[in-house]
């Protein structure tokens, strides 16, 4: 007998429920995330998966094989919470002081976890493999990329998972076939010069006169050198320098951002950012030392498997319910499995009644009616996903 999906939701809806406040109301930072990863392995083990704990530090994987042959499925969810005070009235609040879910990885954790605790009450009627990847670090872009060196996705044909968003009406999709988010890479300049006396700047070089000629230079790299058809990011979000008004400094430090779709173009222009601060630097009689911290690359989602996710939510909420969306510039590095292996990541809205909420800040809050949703959709894609 087919695995009837409408009456296992409405069986499990209750434990989502709680499982999502329970989860909100213990947030852990980036691999510190002890007492989640704890609670999830607990419960899929005693659901019948084959549990491997403290992968990449904290994650989770845990692999339940069907009743008959079929593809293998990864489902990622990630687990981390962020440095945030959380400024709600909510009865289940976070209990974490300076610790709170912000970007909705509670939402993650709770439907992926009774996903996994309905394919296993229809185990039989499986095709194929699942496994479950519960991750830490993805807001420090840590997670992934050691998970899939520790092998989680071994033997693995397909990858799906998703993320809710705030700016998306409650309970609607959006699922799109190649770029749906940006790579994040940040990096630090440091601008050196040579301090002295401010009324006597000809016996010095002044790295503040350098770092503006920096700032407007890079601009061009934007406006000028690359194609205006091209999505690109290029944010310089801190410059610091000085100690007093008559004292040339001796260094100065400025700190961005670069965001693009384009692996290509990625590195070209972070080579050019590095070269044209000292190019610059030089030309005026100082120095840039570039460090680079790379985050995650673009996420890209498969055409074949976007179209079979698509087609798995339009029957589920209707066409109504899957509204188109622009990528988004943000990083998320799932992209780290989605380079390895083709699969699709989608986004669950979830807009709270009200005035509009941003992600990551501190009285973030989603709908909890987009719950039963998500956990329609992403179950009925892994069924689909793991059709021979």
């Amino acid at each position: 007998m087919p695995l009837d999906l409408g009456t296992e939701v409405k069986r499990h809806a209750a434990d989502l429920l709680e499982r999502r406040r329970w989860f909100h109301a213990h947030p852990e930072l980036a691999f510190q995330e002890v007492q989640t990863s704890g609670m999830i392995a607990d419960h899929l083990e005693s659901w019948g998966y084959a549990v491997e704990r403290g992968v990449a530090t904290t994650g989770v994987l845990a692999t339940l094989s069907g009743g008959r042959d079929g593809r293998h499925v990864l489902v990622r969810a990630d687990m981390d919470g962020l440095p945030l005070r959380e400024d709600s009235s909510l009865p289940f609040k976070s209990t974490h002081d300076g610790v709170m879910h912000a970007c909705g990885h509670d939402v993650h954790m709770a439907i992926a976890l009774t996903a996994a605790q309905v394919l296993a009450a229809g185990r039989e009627q499986l095709a194929g493999t699942v496994r479950f990847a519960f991750q830490p670090a993805e807001e420090v872009a840590g997670g992934a990329r050691p998970m899939v060196e520790a092998g989680a996705l071994e033997g693995i044909d397909r990858v799906v998972g998703l993320h809710v968003w705030a700016g998306l009406p409650s309970g609607s999709l959006s699922i799109r076939s190649g770029p749906m988010m940006a790579s994040a890479d940040w990096f630090t300049l440091r601008i050196e010069g040579k301090g002295g006396h401010g009324a006597e700047p000809h016996r010095g070089v002044d790295p503040v006169v350098i770092a503006a000629a920096v700032v407007t230079a890079l601009q061009t790299l934007v406006s000028r050198e690359t194609a205006p058809i091209a999505p690109v990011v290029l944010t310089l979000g801190t410059i610091r320098g000085g100690t007093a008004h008559n004292i040339i400094a001796s260094d100065v430090t400025i700190e961005g951002t670069l965001r693009t779709f384009d692996s290509v173009l990625r590195q070209e222009l972070l080579r050019r950012i590095e070269e044209l601060a000292q190019g610059v630097a030089q030309a005026m009689r100082g120095r840039a030392r570039f460090t680079l911290q790379s985050g995650a690359p673009p996420v890209v989602n498969n055409e074949q498997i976007a179209r079979l996710v698509d087609e798995v939510a339009r029957q589920v909420v209707g066409p109504q319910g899957v509204i188109p969306f622009e990528p988004l510039m943000v990083g998320e590095d799932v992209a780290y499995f989605l380079e390895q292996r083709p699969g699709c990541f989608f986004l669950l809205g979830g807009a709270p009644d009200g005035p509009a909420v941003v992600h990551h800040t501190a009285d973030f809050r989603i709908d909890e009616g987009c719950l039963v949703v998500g956990l329609k959709v992403l179950t009925a894609a892994i069924l689909r996903l793991a059709e021979p």
